[in-house]
């Protein structure tokens, strides 16, 4: 019986932290030949080259595939998409692999998609049904989810919501987020490990902030991270550990910004990319996290860490009771920064499973793979309804 062969896509750094305990569940199948590769931005200098990340955990990159531009507006964005189409396309031609994993809803994630789709390649999907109406990756996400074969969602209802899009019920399944399965299971950082391995004083009360652009609102990047600056520059009593926004059109005013602005105040510091131990482990010390990233909504939770989720790009997500919505005004944001102090860290009920994901993934591929033909000519699944 010849080997199986899988492969797993990580195209941004949040991608890649989010799928490690995957790929390494993956990796170390002894019949099955698992291929990681990395693409997007982990390869461009000025987001970070977080493809080192994987580098230092020695998780094997087994090929590298180029394909941003060096802008991000909207024609970067479909010439990346471009450049993804034609080179993975390359790549299947060349692979065949019996499945592709993907994780979410960014543009590159959909032309990789229909590359596969051409090649006959069965993909998984994980992190589908999910809302974002704020951000373009919302109808991106349900487009991967009518090309993909299984689908791992994390909450039960996510998963009906893929069965609505006439999905199969046999293949999708609620298992959870990898994203708490990587709070549970990876060693963190201690308060003062963290502190050295950024530079920065974990004595004194932080924040971690992370804000992207609101894709659906074109225009609108400037306008929103000086509001989210003018709230930070009132609250000096708090430290501000910011990350850089993610390779999306506006992205690079955000960062121009940021730039800007933290080297004038010496209680915030910037960094590209804090990768997901020290991300995790940032968190788990702060007062509360702030912008509008998925990590907030996810992640935090699990932690018992507090966040001030600012504006629409993450709106319809499940969110747990700690979350905090607010306006992208620096007066929402600052009402909203006084309610997160106020509240302590503790447990709070997280929507997004108990910390076993990747297991549950590999053991339902497992069976996929040995026990079930791959019929790519999927049969639409219609719920039953009543004509009003």
């Amino acid at each position: 019986m010849s080997k199986k062969k899988i492969t797993i896509v990580s195209a941004t750094r949040a991608e890649y932290g989010i799928l490690k305990p995957l790929i390494i569940k993956l990796k170390n199948i002894v019949n099955w030949e698992t291929q990681l590769i990395l693409t997007g931005s982990h390869l461009v200098p000025e987001l970070g080259s977080t493809y080192l990340e994987a580098e230092e955990d020695e998780i094997g990159i087994d090929r590298k595939i180029p394909i941003n531009t060096k802008g991000n507006t909207d024609y970067d964005a479909s010439l990346i998409m471009a450049n993804a189409l034609i080179e993975f396309g390359r790549y299947f031609q060349e692979e065949k692999p019996d499945f592709l994993f993907v994780l979410g809803d960014r543009t590159e994630i959909l032309a990789i998609c229909a590359a596969a789709a051409n090649a006959h390649i069965p993909i998984a999907h994980i992190h589908g049904g999910e809302l974002t109406q704020g951000a373009i990756d919302d109808s991106i996400r349900h487009a991967v989810t009518k090309m993909s074969y299984l689908h791992f969602a994390s909450t039960e209802e996510y998963r009906r919501r893929i069965i609505q899009m006439g999905e199969e019920p046999e293949r999708v399944f609620n298992v959870g987020a990898l994203g708490v399965e990587n709070i549970l299971k990876e060693r963190l950082l201690s308060r003062e490990e963290l502190g050295k391995s950024i530079g920065f004083p974990t004595e004194k009360d932080y924040v971690i902030v992370t804000f992207h652009p609101v894709t659906m609102e074109p225009g609108t990047a400037e306008k929103q991270i000086q509001e989210v600056f003018l709230a930070m520059r009132e609250r000096k009593d708090l430290f501000y550990l910011i990350t850089k926004a993610n390779a999306d059109a506006g992205g690079q005013v955000i960062n121009n910004f940021m730039e800007w602005e933290t080297a004038k105040y010496p209680n915030m510091k910037l960094i590209s990319s804090l990768g997901m131990k020290r991300y995790l482990s940032g968190v788990k010390y702060a007062r509360f996290v702030m912008g509008n990233s998925s990590s907030g909504i996810i992640e935090a939770p699990s932690l018992g860490i507090p966040t001030v989720n600012i504006g629409d790009r993450q709106k319809g997500r499940i969110m747990a009771d700690s979350i905090i919505p607010c306006e992208p005004e620096h007066q929402s944001i600052l009402n909203a920064m006084e309610q997160a102090m106020h509240m302590e860290p503790g447990e709070y009920h997280s929507p997004y499973g108990n910390g076993n994901t990747s297991e549950q993934i590999v053991k339902i591929l497992k069976k996929f793979l040995k026990k079930r033909k791959i019929d790519l000519k999927k049969q639409f699944y219609d719920i039953s309804y009543k004509a009003e």
